[in-house]
């Protein structure tokens, strides 16, 4: 299953994003939308949101962080991964 995560420079909450995929052994595609700001259209269009991180697996838009969290302490977050 592919990830993609649109980040920011020093944001607190994408490296949690990150830490918890790293922690169930998942690889992602960042994508820092202040070294490619011409991405940032790209988030919002995909998302709705302006805010980092946004967080894809495969076709479905999870969220944040805090999104990304509750589908784990749900139990969720495994199948979406295709675990």
């Amino acid at each position: 299953m592919s990830v993609v995560i649109y980040i920011g420079e020093g944001c607190p909450y994408c490296k949690m994003a990150k830490q918890l995929l790293e922690s169930k052994g998942v690889e992602w595609t960042e994508i820092n939308i202040h070294e490619e700001p011409e991405r940032r259209d790209e988030m919002i269009e995909r998302s709705g949101q302006t805010s980092v991180p946004q967080i894809f697996i495969g076709d479905t838009h999870v969220g944040g962080y805090d999104d990304l969290a509750a589908r784990e302490r749900a139990g969720e977050l495994d199948a979406l991964l295709g675990e």
